[in-house]
C-alpha cells in the first residue's frame, strides 16, 4: 500500500452539552463509501496523521474528544465518561452525515463500543481496537483498583509520578496479583517524567479519562442487538496487556474472534508522540477488515 498526500484537514467545531469539539475532515469528492472516522481516548486528531494518508480515497473524519487537546469542557478537571464520549461521537457523525465506518482505538474503542450499542444506526462498520475495560476481566478487582491507584497517584503527586504509574499499570502482562495496587509507583525520572508536581490536575488520560473507561460496564446485549457489523480488533505485540486481554474478553461475550493486527497498542502511529509502529502493514490490514462482509 502506497501512503499518498491526503487531502487538506478543514477544520470544524461542534457545541454539545457540557463542550466544545473541534474536528477535521479530509474531504474525499469521489469516493463513494461512507465517510471513515478515526478516533482515540484521550487521544485527539494528532494521532491519526498516518493512518489517514493512506485512504485517500476515503472521506477521512477526526476528533479531538472532549477536554483533549482543541476540545474544550468548563471544568478540564472533571472527568468524561464513556457515554458522554458515545452521546458526543453520535452527534458529530450525525453532522458529518452518518452512517460511517469508524476504526477506534484504546479508549475510543470503548467509546466506540458505547456509541453502537446506543446508536447502531450511526455505524457500518466498527473496529473496535483493544478497548481497556478492565470490569471484564477475570481479575476485575485487582485491575479496578490498580486503576484507582494509578489516578490517586495523580492526584497526590502530579503528572511524572501518574504517568510513571501508569506505564507500570499497562506494561504489566497477565493478571493483577493480589497487592498489585499497594504498591509504590516507579521513579518518573525512569522514563524521563519530571519528578516536580507543577500543580495541573487537567491531564486528559490521568484526570479525564481513564477511570471512567476501566471501569465502564459494557452494554452486551445492546451491542449484540446491534445492526452494526462489530470487528474487536488487538495487535500482534500486545498478547498479555491490559487493553488486549480485556479485547478477548469482548470478543467472548459477542462469540466472534479477535482479529489480529500488526505491531502492538500503537501500531497505526508513524511518529506521532514520537511513537512509531507499523502504519503501513496496519492500514493494509484495516482496509481489508472494512473491505470484507
Amino acid at each position: 500500500m502506497t501512503q499518498t498526500q491526503a487531502a487538506e484537514p478543514t477544520t470544524r467545531t461542534l457545541d454539545v452539552p457540557g463542550a466544545t469539539l473541534t474536528y477535521d475532515v479530509r474531504q474525499s469528492d469521489t469516493s463513494t463509501e461512507p465517510p471513515l472516522v478515526l478516533i482515540g481516548s484521550p487521544m485527539g486528531a494528532a494521532g491519526f496523521g498516518t493512518l489517514a494518508s493512506y485512504f485517500p480515497d476515503r472521506t477521512i473524519v477526526t476528533y479531538d474528544p472532549r477536554g483533549s487537546d482543541r476540545s474544550t469542557k468548563p471544568d478540564m478537571t472533571s472527568e468524561s465518561t464513556p457515554e458522554q464520549h458515545a452521546d458526543d461521537l453520535h452527534r458529530l457523525i450525525q453532522e458529518v452525515g452518518g452512517p460511517v465506518d469508524l476504526f477506534a482505538s484504546s479508549g475510543g474503542a470503548t467509546n466506540a463500543l458505547a456509541l453502537v450499542a446506543r446508536h447502531p444506526e450511526d455505524v457500518r462498520t466498527v473496529v473496535a481496537h483493544e478497548p481497556p475495560i478492565a470490569t471484564l476481566l477475570p481479575d476485575r478487582e485487582n485491575a479496578l483498583a490498580a486503576s484507582r491507584a494509578v489516578h490517586e497517584t495523580y492526584l497526590r503527586s502530579g503528572f511524572g509520578a501518574g504517568m510513571a504509574h501508569f506505564i507500570a499499570l499497562v506494561s504489566h502482562t497477565g493478571e493483577f496479583p493480589d497487592g498489585w495496587a499497594q504498591q509504590p509507583g516507579p521513579d518518573p525520572s525512569m522514563f524521563g517524567m519530571p519528578t516536580e508536581d507543577n500543580g495541573d490536575r487537567t491531564d486528559p488520560l490521568l484526570g479525564q479519562a481513564m477511570n471512567p473507561g476501566m471501569h465502564y460496564e459494557l452494554d452486551i446485549e445492546g451491542l449484540r442487538a446491534a445492526s452494526s457489523r462489530i470487528v474487536i480488533a488487538a495487535g500482534v505485540e500486545s498478547e498479555g496487556i491490559l487493553p488486549s486481554r480485556a479485547a478477548s474478553e469482548v470478543a467472548k461475550l459477542l462469540e466472534t474472534e479477535v482479529v489480529v493486527f500488526p505491531s502492538g497498542h500503537g501500531g497505526f502511529l508513524g511518529g506521532e508522540y514520537g511513537q512509531t509502529g507499523e502504519p503501513e502493514a496496519f492500514a493494509a490490514k484495516l482496509r481489508e477488515i472494512l473491505a470484507s462482509d
